[in-house]
């Protein structure tokens, strides 16, 4: 019995658990949930790589931005309508579009993002 458990233990460590699925980065995410909005300008979403269009918002910084995208803002839900995402990767996702569309922004951190989820929940409340 013993050396049947030594045998499966590597395999049942190797299955794929949902709790601890590995977290996407902003390409994946954009692709994912982004891209049906800002793939093609619907709802008058900025279009990804749109230089010109992504001027303001890349001006505006992070610290607007990404609680914008937690929180939603006009036709974009929270979250961009999955609320699967954790807060880290809608922010990669943010930091992907706004450098494709000029911006220079290094890859957030669960740190950002806690403090991103601290400003969208208190703009929510005031």
């Amino acid at each position: 019995m013993r050396l049947r458990l030594l045998t499966l233990l590597p395999l049942i460590v190797a299955l794929p658990l949902p709790g601890f699925a590995q977290e996407k980065n902003g390409a994946q995410v954009y692709e994912a949930v982004c891209s049906e909005c800002h793939g093609s300008g619907k709802h008058n979403a900025p279009p990804f790589g749109d230089k010109k269009r992504w001027g303001k918002l890349v001006r505006e910084g992070l610290d607007d931005l990404v609680p914008t995208a937690l929180r939603g803002a006009r036709k974009m839900p929270a979250m961009g309508g999955n609320p699967q995402l954790s807060d880290l990767e809608v922010a990669r996702a943010v930091v992907y579009m706004t450098n494709a569309g000029g911006g220079k922004f290094a890859e957030p951190t669960p740190a950002d993002a806690t403090r991103w989820r601290k400003k969208a929940d208190a703009r929510r409340k005031g």
